[in-house]
């Protein structure tokens, strides 16, 4: 103890030990503890007096079970019992998700919250023990490489400054729990500082890391030094990693929201601290950018069109981010989202256009049961993107009635993941079944009172472009066009799926449905032509990690034999309402809202004027 004590001295400015250390007659380590138990100076978001909101039934799981050692890795697979003497290198299950999420302590962020709502010294006094052994545990050495992955690191910088202060004033926060601490936070920040991760979400929580524990702990010799750096760093990367229609550059719901709060928590800390003029004016206008972002494309009943690694969610997930976001920017359209519109105006338009994004939505109000298409053609996002350019999603009466496929999991199962990466299970064109390249274009964006106008390509294989144009008529229905552009010739598939349930196909008439008996189903007919047949594929939806169940999938395959300019063409109608009623052929006897496409394999010629700007 004596010896980490001395090592925690040297690494704080000698003005600091001087006026923290005065009394000869008591130890060092406990002058330490008094200096900090009553230090006033320094503010954070998260104290023993802050109000985080109700305990969650299972953030009351996670903090009793820790109390166990029953852990949480990634919290999509079961706790596990970590031993009596806990192995923070346990693997139960052949996923390094779990491993590595198992050192971000989700379980201690439970832990935190009921000590601070209840006052449960038990609570405190396992994590401070808890704390003090994975120190003594995992020195910053290869042998602990599972516990110091930068992004693991970075996450336990910011969330330890919080944790600090909610258990600080515990009668179990000893001058060991500081010490031991405190040197694991400044070997923390020295490790965060030769890692920079540039263009990637991991950036952000390098930086962030580094900046909560330059700001919680300025005495610190080289706290300066690193708040200089992680706040030079977030400035670089609001620019490098947000586009300036606000998306951040991954193009997946979820890591968009989590950059969010990686850079705004960071400039939150500064502000509070006086630290505010350490970030221009067009910082917190970004972030106020990025916050329109799931105001604009989300699905109308609050969840996610599941582009790349992310997942849909449920109804009005976002309810109280838009509640703080309409507070903090003055929003009253963010103010409509929280409230499900009972308070504030709901946005100013019904379709918006993320240009340098590539992402599309279209919808008819306003409403959770709006009819509602999100659809993407962006660039390549890296390992967090597919190659799905042209794909949709679509919804109508508070139901996504055609789903993406999503991601299902990250690590563990490497052919599962492969499955869902492939160009042919999204809802787009493919040439031999081949995965498409990112080359987005949009060549015509024009929103109107009666008529939404949207027209995309993406020149995906060296020899073959696929273009769709999109047309919302009405509010009420849409009409689609897909064109097959170039010299390349062979088998040509537009791809589509139904969310999970029964699903009537007639093959003979080249058309399907959903069959929910309740609410809002969905039809879709094509006009027959010579060598265009409806054929069911595979078909698998995963709305969460590590879930997969199955959907309805199916093509429109058309074999592309000449490089002439004769068009092959397939008309495909597709009715949303709100239950059946069929006639004979089993066609509904009413269109409601419709979604019609044509699709021109060869040339495009005579139809330019369709296509003008």
């Amino acid at each position: 103890m004596e010896k980490n004590t001395q090592t925690l001295l040297n690494r704080l400015e000698p003005s600091a030990v001087k006026s923290i250390v005065t009394n000869q007659n008591t130890s060092k380590a406990e002058q330490l503890l008094e200096y900090y138990k009553n230090r006033k100076h320094i503010k954070h978001p998260i104290n023993s007096g802050s109000d985080r909101g109700m305990i969650a039934e299972k953030e009351l799981k996670y903090a009793n079970d820790a109390l166990a050692h029953i852990f949480v890795g990634q919290p999509s697979y079961p706790p596990h019992f970590c031993g009596d003497d806990i192995n923070w290198n346990s693997r139960p299950v052949p996923d390094n998700e779990w491993v590595w999420q198992l050192n971000r302590m989700y379980f201690w962020d439970a832990m935190g919250k009921v000590y601070a709502k209840t006052g449960d010294e038990r609570y405190a006094k396992e994590w401070c023990s808890q704390l003090v052994d994975w120190t003594d545990k995992n020195p910053r050495d290869k042998a602990h490489d599972y516990a110091w992955r930068s992004i693991e690191a970075g996450i336990r910088g910011y969330k330890w400054t919080g944790l600090y202060y909610q258990f600080l004033k515990s009668e179990h926060f000893t001058s060991e729990v500081l010490v031991s601490l405190m040197n694991s936070c400044y070997d923390h920040a020295e490790f965060l500082m030769t890692k920079y991760t540039s263009g990637s979400n991991w950036s952000l929580m390098e930086a962030e890391g580094l900046a909560f524990i330059a700001i919680t702990f300025p005495e610190f010799k080289n706290s300066e030094k690193w708040k200089t750096e992680a706040i030079r760093r977030l400035n670089i990367e609001i620019d490098h990693q947000v586009y300036a229609d606000g998306h951040q550059r991954e193009l997946a719901m979820g890591y968009h929201l989590g950059c969010i709060h990686w850079f705004y928590r960071t400039y939150e800390l500064a502000q509070m601290n006086g630290l505010g003029d350490a970030f221009p004016d067009s910082f917190h206008k970004k972030i106020e950018k990025m916050c329109e972002v799931p105001m604009k494309i989300g699905l109308p009943d609050g969840t996610h069109a599941q582009f790349g690694d992310d997942w849909a969610g449920v109804p009005g997930q976002h309810a109280n981010l838009f509640k703080k976001w309409s507070e903090l920017f003055n929003r009253e359209d963010f103010l409509f989202m929280a409230t499900n519109g009972e308070q504030g105006h709901r946005p100013d338009q019904t379709a918006y256009a993320l240009n340098n994004s590539g992402i599309y939505s279209l919808r008819s109000d306003w409403g959770k049961d709006a009819i509602g298409m999100v659809l993407k053609c962006g660039p390549n996002g890296g390992g967090h993107c597919q190659p799905d350019n042209g794909t949709f999603t679509l919804a109508a009466g508070g139901r996504t009635l055609m789903p993406d496929a999503g991601s299902y999991i990250y690590h563990g199962d490497p052919e599962g993941r492969k499955w869902f990466r492939q160009t042919k299970v999204h809802q787009t064109l493919t040439l031999n079944g081949k995965n498409t390249k990112y080359a987005p274009k949009l060549l015509n964006w024009k929103p109107g009172a009666h008529l939404d106008v949207l027209v995309v390509e993406n020149a995906g294989y060296p020899d073959l472009t696929h273009r769709r144009s999109v047309f919302f008529v009405d509010k009420r229905y849409f009409d689609i066009v897909d064109e097959a552009i170039g010299a390349g010739i062979g088998d040509v598939d537009i791809h589509f799926q139904l969310a999970p349930g029964k699903a009537v196909v007639n093959g003979d008439q080249g058309s399907f449905r959903s069959d929910y008996k309740e609410g809002w189903n969905i039809f879709v007919a094509s006009n027959q032509q010579k060598g265009l047949e409806l054929h069911e594929e595979e078909g698998r939806v995963s709305f969460g990690i590590h879930q997969s169940g199955n959907e309805t999938r199916l093509s429109l395959p058309i074999k592309k034999i000449k490089r002439g300019v004769r068009p092959a063409v397939c008309d495909l109608g597709c009715s949303l309402r709100k239950g059946y009623s069929t006639d004979k052929s089993g066609t509904p006897e009413s269109t409601g809202a419709r979604l019609q496409s044509s699709s021109n394999f060869g040339s495009r010629k005579g139809c330019e004027k369709d296509f003008e700007k």
